[in-house]
């Protein structure tokens, strides 16, 4: 009986040491703030390269478990991957109208959300999709360059230029506060969502990001979310983006709008040859 006792109590010990080596030998985003970037030219933190977030924030970016997905026959091929939430606290301040659209969204998901058009994606969710996306850096302008529907957008550097209308994808405005490039995106339209779970917002929207090298190979992005007509306060998302390190790495194309066609416009073209056909 000892003996077994003092096996169980050794190998405890055992995968307490191992355990704490472990996470001791991981930096958090907070211990990685030593880290101290290259530098471009101007002597600016080099952002330069292709990266991608690896989470389930474009399913849900709160906190959801796996469940089913919307195509029985693809069985487990599109189902819901669980995942930890992006949101601080986990709590998207909706106002009770909002809250009830959120849902109803949800609800209607695979004929409402603008990613199953192939539409852009907007900011932030261009960030957080399954895909990656490269970052250009020059001293006045910042290009970043997405896969998906090969959407683009570009930051303006310490501009003072206005938007001429709004967009999908937002007017960016950026400047440096130390090694953070912080950008300043307003003038959306209402089209974009923030994932497939209907998280929406207005024309109101303004979203302020964060950049920061955390490591050769990280990025931490935050971002802080404030649209007065869908919640009742500001609120943030943060999450680690990683560099792509194939020898090769590179943004394929991945123009998605024909396979969106026969979805949205399919039954026009039915109508219009049954209509033809009514008319002989």
């Amino acid at each position: 009986m000892q003996n077994r006792l003092r096996s169980a109590i050794f190998a405890g010990a055992k995968a307490a040491l191992i355990v704490a080596l472990w996470v001791g030998a991981v930096p958090t985003i907070g211990q990685a703030q030593t880290y101290k970037a290259p530098r471009t030219a101007d002597g600016k933190p080099d952002l330069n390269g292709i990266w991608e977030a690896l989470n389930t924030a474009n399913w849900d970016i709160q906190d959801h478990a796996a469940r089913m997905g919307p195509v029985v026959a693809l069985g487990a091929a599109f189902s819901v991957p669980a995942g930890l939430g992006v949101v601080e606290g986990n709590d998207i301040p909706y106002l009770p109208a909002a809250a009830a659209k959120k849902k109803e969204n949800a609800e209607h998901w695979l004929t409402a959300d603008p990613e199953i058009k192939c539409y852009l994606p907007g900011v932030p969710r261009a960030t957080y999709m399954p895909y990656p996306f490269q970052i250009f850096q020059t001293p006045q302008y910042i290009l970043m360059a997405y896969e998906f529907a090969a959407a683009s957008r570009t930051i303006y550097m310490n501009s003072s230029q206005k938007s001429p209308n709004d967009t999908w994808m937002g007017w960016s405005v950026g400047h440096w506060e130390g090694d953070t490039l912080v950008v300043d995106v307003t003038s959306f339209n209402d089209q974009t969502w923030f994932d497939r779970a209907g998280n929406f917002h207005s024309d109101a929207l303004h979203v302020v990001e964060r950049y920061t090298r955390i490591s050769p190979d990280a990025l931490d992005y935050e971002v802080t979310i404030e649209d007065p007509k869908v919640f009742s306060r500001p609120w943030k998302m943060r999450m680690p983006l990683y560099r792509r390190l194939e020898k090769n790495a590179q943004l394929l194309e991945y123009k998605c709008v024909e396979f969106a066609e026969e979805l949205m416009y399919g039954p026009l073209r039915k109508q219009s040859s049954e209509g033809k056909g009514g008319s002989k």
